[in-house]
């Protein structure tokens, strides 16, 4: 019973660690792919 306890424990560290890291990484993404396209578009500044 322990060995299922501790995967499970394990299962739900990955997820709950994972989640929020990968909503990072996608959200990172997005935000330099607009800058990216606004800058090619509209000339915009990166930093702006």
């Amino acid at each position: 019973m322990g060995d299922i306890g501790n995967l499970l424990l394990v299962i739900m560290m990955v997820i709950l660690g994972g989640v929020p890291s990968l909503y990072i990484i996608v959200s990172m993404l997005v935000m330099l792919g607009i800058k990216i396209k606004n800058k090619i578009k509209y000339g915009k500044s990166l930093y702006d």
